[in-house]
């Protein structure tokens, strides 16, 4: 099945799932004075949201082998709680956050499956 956006040239797809990461980067490992809007919305939602919308990205943007964008997120995911737990700036590493965002992850995965099942031909 062709993606989504097959319009757009794979390098510009690549650049913006890739950008996507880079966000999702920064807001988990920067320190928690330095995250825009930190605190204003519960912290599990934000991770299943922010990890659901990175999942949506790359599953929507992907031509082939989707289940490489769905573990690539999934080890993201919890690499980045590792690397909160080993590191300094106020951040923990936390199981907690590392199943929400698993969760978000299968849930992008859920609506991507359904979406696609609505996809004329």
């Amino acid at each position: 099945m062709r993606p989504l956006f097959s319009f757009i040239p794979r390098p510009i797809r690549l650049a913006v799932f890739f950008a996507a990461v880079a966000v999702i980067l920064y807001l988990t490992l920067a320190p928690n004075e330095d995250v825009p809007g930190s605190g204003m919305i519960w912290d599990k939602a934000a991770h299943t949201i922010a990890y659901g919308l990175l999942t949506l990205v790359g599953l929507f943007m992907s031509t082939r082998r989707r289940w490489m964008v769905v573990l690539g997120v999934w080890c993201l995911g919890v690499g980045v709680e590792i690397a909160q737990s080993l590191m300094g700036f106020g951040r923990q590493g936390d199981w907690h956050d590392a199943l929400a965002n698993s969760i978000g992850i299968f849930l992008a995965y859920v609506l991507w499956a359904i979406a696609r099942r609505f996809k004329p031909k």
